[in-house]
Protein backbone atom coordinates (compact mmCIF):
# COMPACT_ATOMS: atom_id res chain seq x y z
CA UNK A 1 0.00 0.00 0.00
CA UNK A 2 1.20 3.66 -0.51
CA UNK A 3 -0.54 6.55 1.23
CA UNK A 4 0.40 10.13 0.80
CA UNK A 5 -0.35 12.59 3.02
CA UNK A 6 -0.44 16.46 1.79
CA UNK A 7 -1.39 19.80 2.69
CA UNK A 8 -5.68 19.02 1.43
CA UNK A 9 -5.66 15.38 1.13
CA UNK A 10 -4.92 11.72 2.18
CA UNK A 11 -4.39 9.47 -1.10
CA UNK A 12 -4.20 5.72 -0.41
CA UNK A 13 -3.68 3.18 -2.97
CA UNK A 14 -3.55 -0.85 -2.94
CA UNK A 15 -1.02 -2.13 -5.73
CA UNK A 16 -0.10 -6.06 -7.05
CA UNK A 17 3.59 -5.55 -7.51
CA UNK A 18 5.62 -8.52 -9.19
CA UNK A 19 9.32 -8.04 -8.72
CA UNK A 20 10.39 -10.33 -11.43
CA UNK A 21 7.73 -9.83 -13.98
CA UNK A 22 7.43 -5.94 -13.46
CA UNK A 23 3.71 -6.24 -13.46
CA UNK A 24 2.51 -3.92 -11.22
CA UNK A 25 -1.37 -3.38 -11.02
CA UNK A 26 -3.24 -0.43 -9.20
CA UNK A 27 -5.63 -2.41 -7.17
CA UNK A 28 -7.82 0.30 -5.37
CA UNK A 29 -7.49 3.65 -4.79
CA UNK A 30 -9.00 6.36 -1.91
CA UNK A 31 -9.06 9.95 -1.56
CA UNK A 32 -10.02 12.06 1.70
CA UNK A 33 -10.15 15.39 2.16
CA UNK A 34 -8.49 15.94 5.63
CA UNK A 35 -10.71 19.36 5.99
CA UNK A 36 -10.51 20.27 9.86
CA UNK A 37 -9.77 16.51 10.87
CA UNK A 38 -6.74 15.28 12.74
CA UNK A 39 -4.82 13.85 9.34
CA UNK A 40 -3.24 10.90 11.96
CA UNK A 41 -7.10 9.49 11.48
CA UNK A 42 -7.95 10.56 8.33
CA UNK A 43 -5.19 8.35 7.35
CA UNK A 44 -6.64 5.15 9.01
CA UNK A 45 -10.00 5.61 7.55
CA UNK A 46 -8.75 5.49 4.48
CA UNK A 47 -6.71 2.46 4.90
CA UNK A 48 -9.59 0.90 6.60
CA UNK A 49 -11.71 1.10 3.97
CA UNK A 50 -9.22 0.21 1.33
CA UNK A 51 -8.83 -3.17 3.72
CA UNK A 52 -11.99 -3.74 3.93
CA UNK A 53 -13.61 -3.03 0.51
CA UNK A 54 -11.54 -5.76 -0.85
CA UNK A 55 -11.59 -7.89 2.32
CA UNK A 56 -7.87 -7.41 3.77
CA UNK A 57 -6.35 -7.92 7.07
CA UNK A 58 -3.09 -5.50 7.03
CA UNK A 59 -0.66 -7.82 9.17
CA UNK A 60 -1.77 -11.29 6.91
CA UNK A 61 -2.42 -9.38 3.32
CA UNK A 62 -0.12 -6.26 3.20
CA UNK A 63 3.77 -7.01 2.14
CA UNK A 64 4.91 -3.22 2.74
CA UNK A 65 2.75 0.20 3.42
CA UNK A 66 5.10 3.20 2.08
CA UNK A 67 4.39 6.44 2.75
CA UNK A 68 5.56 9.86 1.14
CA UNK A 69 4.10 13.43 1.52
CA UNK A 70 3.78 14.32 5.43
CA UNK A 71 4.92 10.53 6.92
CA UNK A 72 5.01 11.06 10.18
CA UNK A 73 1.17 10.86 10.02
CA UNK A 74 1.25 7.37 8.95
CA UNK A 75 1.68 5.59 11.84
CA UNK A 76 1.69 1.41 10.27
CA UNK A 77 4.21 2.37 7.69
CA UNK A 78 7.13 0.05 7.36
CA UNK A 79 9.44 2.75 5.15
CA UNK A 80 8.85 6.57 4.32
CA UNK A 81 9.62 7.41 0.67
CA UNK A 82 10.27 11.42 -0.51
CA UNK A 83 7.89 12.88 -1.82
CA UNK A 84 9.50 14.15 -5.22
CA UNK A 85 11.18 10.40 -5.72
CA UNK A 86 7.62 9.15 -5.15
CA UNK A 87 5.93 11.20 -7.60
CA UNK A 88 8.68 10.77 -10.19
CA UNK A 89 7.94 6.38 -10.02
CA UNK A 90 4.47 7.41 -10.17
CA UNK A 91 4.52 9.80 -13.28
CA UNK A 92 6.34 6.65 -15.06
CA UNK A 93 3.91 3.92 -13.81
CA UNK A 94 1.46 6.63 -16.14
CA UNK A 95 3.44 7.20 -18.61
CA UNK A 96 6.42 4.53 -19.05
CA UNK A 97 8.21 6.50 -22.23
CA UNK A 98 8.27 9.94 -19.88
CA UNK A 99 11.40 11.65 -19.92
CA UNK A 100 9.86 14.80 -17.47
CA UNK A 101 7.33 14.54 -14.34
CA UNK A 102 6.00 17.82 -13.27
CA UNK A 103 4.12 17.29 -9.66
CA UNK A 104 1.90 20.01 -9.81
CA UNK A 105 0.73 19.67 -6.07
CA UNK A 106 -1.01 21.53 -3.22
CA UNK A 107 1.72 23.60 -2.27
CA UNK A 108 4.07 24.28 -5.49
CA UNK A 109 5.08 22.88 -8.67
CA UNK A 110 8.29 20.67 -9.49
CA UNK A 111 9.38 19.40 -12.59
CA UNK A 112 11.75 16.38 -12.64
CA UNK A 113 13.96 14.57 -15.12
CA UNK A 114 13.93 10.91 -14.36
CA UNK A 115 15.10 7.59 -16.37
CA UNK A 116 13.30 4.73 -17.34
CA UNK A 117 13.23 3.53 -13.69
CA UNK A 118 11.60 6.80 -12.44
CA UNK A 119 14.98 7.47 -10.75
CA UNK A 120 15.42 11.40 -10.25
CA UNK A 121 18.47 12.73 -12.80
CA UNK A 122 17.93 16.56 -12.32
CA UNK A 123 14.66 18.26 -10.94
CA UNK A 124 13.70 22.11 -10.38
CA UNK A 125 10.90 23.68 -8.25
CA UNK A 126 8.68 26.45 -7.39
CA UNK A 127 9.09 28.77 -4.31
CA UNK A 128 6.42 28.76 -1.73
CA UNK A 129 4.28 31.24 -3.16
CA UNK A 130 0.69 29.70 -3.18
CA UNK A 131 -0.65 31.77 -6.08
CA UNK A 132 1.47 28.99 -8.07
CA UNK A 133 0.02 25.99 -6.81
CA UNK A 134 -3.16 24.03 -6.44
CA UNK A 135 -4.24 25.40 -3.20
CA UNK A 136 -4.35 28.86 -4.80
CA UNK A 137 -6.84 27.33 -7.18
CA UNK A 138 -9.16 25.94 -4.16
CA UNK A 139 -9.13 28.93 -2.48
CA UNK A 140 -10.14 30.67 -5.76
CA UNK A 141 -12.33 28.35 -6.64
CA UNK A 142 -14.22 28.17 -3.07
CA UNK A 143 -14.47 32.39 -3.37
CA UNK A 144 -16.42 31.38 -6.96
CA UNK A 145 -18.70 29.48 -5.50
CA UNK A 146 -17.68 26.35 -7.85
CA UNK A 147 -16.61 23.18 -6.48
CA UNK A 148 -12.60 22.20 -7.78
CA UNK A 149 -13.77 19.10 -9.90
CA UNK A 150 -15.96 22.43 -11.79
CA UNK A 151 -12.74 24.38 -12.35
CA UNK A 152 -10.52 22.86 -15.23
CA UNK A 153 -14.41 22.19 -17.66
CA UNK A 154 -15.24 25.52 -16.37
CA UNK A 155 -11.72 26.62 -18.05
CA UNK A 156 -11.87 25.30 -21.47
CA UNK A 157 -15.47 27.61 -21.61
CA UNK A 158 -13.41 31.01 -21.61
CA UNK A 159 -13.35 32.94 -24.96
CA UNK A 160 -11.66 36.13 -23.49
CA UNK A 161 -9.24 34.92 -20.45
CA UNK A 162 -7.52 37.92 -18.29
CA UNK A 163 -4.50 36.36 -16.26
CA UNK A 164 -4.28 38.05 -12.98
CA UNK A 165 -1.30 39.84 -12.37
CA UNK A 166 -0.64 39.80 -8.53
CA UNK A 167 3.26 37.86 -8.09
CA UNK A 168 1.68 36.22 -4.59
CA UNK A 169 -0.91 34.76 -3.27
CA UNK A 170 -2.54 37.78 -1.52
CA UNK A 171 -2.24 40.35 -4.50
CA UNK A 172 -3.12 37.84 -6.74
CA UNK A 173 -6.37 36.60 -4.72
CA UNK A 174 -7.52 40.91 -5.09
CA UNK A 175 -7.01 40.62 -8.80
CA UNK A 176 -9.22 37.88 -9.10
CA UNK A 177 -12.00 39.95 -6.60
CA UNK A 178 -11.28 43.23 -9.09
CA UNK A 179 -12.19 41.12 -11.91
CA UNK A 180 -15.64 39.57 -10.28
CA UNK A 181 -16.29 43.54 -9.93
CA UNK A 182 -15.62 44.16 -13.18
CA UNK A 183 -17.90 41.68 -14.19
CA UNK A 184 -15.58 39.18 -16.02
CA UNK A 185 -17.14 36.11 -16.86
CA UNK A 186 -15.78 33.13 -14.19
CA UNK A 187 -14.81 30.48 -17.24
CA UNK A 188 -12.53 33.71 -18.36
CA UNK A 189 -11.22 34.04 -14.55
CA UNK A 190 -10.66 30.60 -14.29
CA UNK A 191 -8.58 30.55 -17.52
CA UNK A 192 -6.80 33.31 -16.28
CA UNK A 193 -5.49 31.57 -13.20
CA UNK A 194 -4.37 28.62 -14.46
CA UNK A 195 -2.94 30.53 -17.32
CA UNK A 196 -0.88 32.28 -14.57
CA UNK A 197 0.21 28.99 -13.07
CA UNK A 198 0.90 27.40 -16.33
CA UNK A 199 3.21 30.22 -17.18
CA UNK A 200 5.31 29.16 -13.90
CA UNK A 201 5.13 25.72 -15.19
CA UNK A 202 6.58 26.60 -18.76
CA UNK A 203 9.36 28.58 -16.91
CA UNK A 204 10.09 25.51 -14.51
CA UNK A 205 10.41 23.31 -17.84
CA UNK A 206 12.41 25.65 -19.68
CA UNK A 207 14.88 25.94 -16.66
CA UNK A 208 15.31 21.94 -16.42
CA UNK A 209 15.53 22.21 -20.09
CA UNK A 210 12.31 19.20 -19.94
CA UNK A 211 11.98 16.60 -22.57
CA UNK A 212 9.58 15.05 -23.71
CA UNK A 213 7.24 13.40 -22.97
CA UNK A 214 6.05 15.22 -19.96
CA UNK A 215 3.90 13.73 -17.57
CA UNK A 216 1.71 15.88 -15.83
CA UNK A 217 1.19 14.28 -12.15
CA UNK A 218 -0.37 15.58 -9.28
CA UNK A 219 -3.94 16.96 -7.87
CA UNK A 220 -3.36 19.68 -10.70
CA UNK A 221 -2.43 17.12 -13.08
CA UNK A 222 -6.34 16.09 -13.27
CA UNK A 223 -7.03 19.48 -13.98
CA UNK A 224 -8.52 19.43 -17.81
CA UNK A 225 -8.15 23.36 -18.12
CA UNK A 226 -4.62 23.85 -16.66
CA UNK A 227 -3.54 20.68 -19.10
CA UNK A 228 -4.79 23.01 -21.68
CA UNK A 229 -3.18 25.96 -20.64
CA UNK A 230 -0.17 24.46 -20.26
CA UNK A 231 -0.21 22.94 -23.97
CA UNK A 232 -1.23 26.16 -25.55
CA UNK A 233 1.95 28.05 -23.88
CA UNK A 234 4.40 25.38 -24.85
CA UNK A 235 3.04 25.54 -28.65
CA UNK A 236 3.68 29.47 -28.44
CA UNK A 237 7.46 28.73 -28.27
CA UNK A 238 8.54 26.96 -31.55
CA UNK A 239 12.11 26.17 -29.91
CA UNK A 240 10.80 24.65 -26.95
CA UNK A 241 7.33 22.78 -27.76
CA UNK A 242 6.36 19.85 -25.76
CA UNK A 243 4.43 16.45 -25.82
CA UNK A 244 2.42 16.30 -22.41
CA UNK A 245 0.94 12.91 -20.91
CA UNK A 246 -2.12 13.43 -18.75
CA UNK A 247 -3.89 10.70 -16.72
CA UNK A 248 -7.32 10.52 -14.95
CA UNK A 249 -5.89 9.53 -11.31
CA UNK A 250 -2.72 11.90 -11.30
CA UNK A 251 -3.87 13.19 -8.16
CA UNK A 252 -2.23 9.14 -7.15
CA UNK A 253 1.26 9.31 -8.29
CA UNK A 254 2.74 10.13 -5.15
CA UNK A 255 1.00 7.08 -3.44
CA UNK A 256 1.24 5.24 -6.57
CA UNK A 257 5.23 5.94 -6.38
CA UNK A 258 6.07 5.16 -2.73
CA UNK A 259 3.95 2.02 -3.47
CA UNK A 260 6.66 1.12 -6.08
CA UNK A 261 9.30 1.81 -3.93
CA UNK A 262 7.64 0.18 -1.47
CA UNK A 263 7.56 -3.11 -3.26
CA UNK A 264 10.89 -2.67 -4.73
CA UNK A 265 12.49 -2.26 -1.12
CA UNK A 266 10.85 -5.29 -0.13
CA UNK A 267 12.24 -7.74 -2.34
CA UNK A 268 15.51 -6.14 -2.16
CA UNK A 269 15.59 -7.03 1.64
CA UNK A 270 13.88 -10.31 0.98
CA UNK A 271 17.02 -11.08 -1.65
CA UNK A 272 20.08 -9.99 1.33
CA UNK A 273 18.02 -12.27 3.79
CA UNK A 274 17.92 -15.06 1.66
CA UNK A 275 21.70 -14.37 0.59
CA UNK A 276 22.75 -13.89 4.31
CA UNK A 277 20.93 -17.48 4.73
CA UNK A 278 22.84 -19.30 2.51
CA UNK A 279 25.60 -17.63 3.38
CA UNK A 280 25.35 -19.19 6.80
CA UNK A 281 24.25 -23.00 5.89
Amino acid sequence: MGVDVGGSYVKVVLMAYDHYLGDHKLLDKQTEKIRKRNPKDVVVEAVDMILSRNQLNYDQHIAYLASTGEGEMVDKKTGHFYSMTSHARGGIFFAPEAKTVVDMGGLYVRAIKVDSRGKVLDYKMTGQCASGSGQFIENISRYLGLAIEEVGEMSLKADNPEVPSGICAVLAETDVINLVSKGLSTPNIVKGINISIAQRVIKLMSSLRAESPVALVGGMGMNVGMIQAIEELSNESKKNSLVFVSHPEAIYSGAIGAALWGGFRYYKLKEKNAALVLQAV
